[in-house]
């Protein structure tokens, strides 16, 4: 059986009317990115998971409200970080984030690790700091947009972003150290 491909418009008009295969057709096409997106958040895969469940929820329920500035994926993205952002505020405070390592490293080391060992390394901070490098660094957002999502000052944003940088340092050079 051959599938039949949808612009984006023809998609959402589907979706919009109730039409369940649409709805599956949307999730699938994004959902490699989106989860990809939730796990940058999660403390693991299960609560990217949820993540992505709740987004979805909340990007079917607010789909009537797309108006088409910009890309759908875009728009559903942002729908998934603010959702991923809103489950961690309940959980967490900046002020209970672990203790920062101040430890020089070698700039030549990072260049040695490869991709998974970056990505597990900034798995591994806390929860607050995580969550800010990766909306500066990963997501493009501006110390400013980051205190108005997080409803924090635009200096908490830059501190946690500079502790955060210095514990993954410290990790790269502890790691560095264990291989060598």
């Amino acid at each position: 059986m051959k599938k039949i491909r949808h612009t984006e418009q023809q998609l959402i008009e589907r979706c919009l009317n109730g039409k369940k295969a649409a709805q599956r057709s949307l999730y699938d096409l994004y959902l490699g990115q989106l989860m990809t997106v939730c796990r940058r958040y999660a403390r693991d895969d299960m609560e990217a998971e949820d993540f992505l469940q709740e987004g979805f929820i909340k990007v079917f329920k607010n789909l009537k409200n797309f108006r088409g500035e910009g890309s759908l994926y875009g728009w559903i993205k942002t729908i998934m970080v603010h959702t991923a952002l809103r489950q961690i505020k309940k959980r967490m405070s900046f002020e209970d984030a672990a203790d920062v390592y101040y430890l020089s490293s070698d700039p030549s080391v990072l260049s040695k690790l490869n991709a998974e060992d970056i990505i597990q390394t900034i798995q591994q901070l806390p929860e607050g700091y995580k969550m800010i490098f990766n909306l500066y660094h990963i997501e493009g957002y501006s110390h400013k947009e980051i205190g108005e999502l997080l409803q924090i000052g635009e200096s908490t944003s830059r501190s946690q972003l500079s502790k955060a940088r210095k514990i993954l340092k410290a990790q790269i050079t502890d790691q560095e150290n264990v291989t060598l």
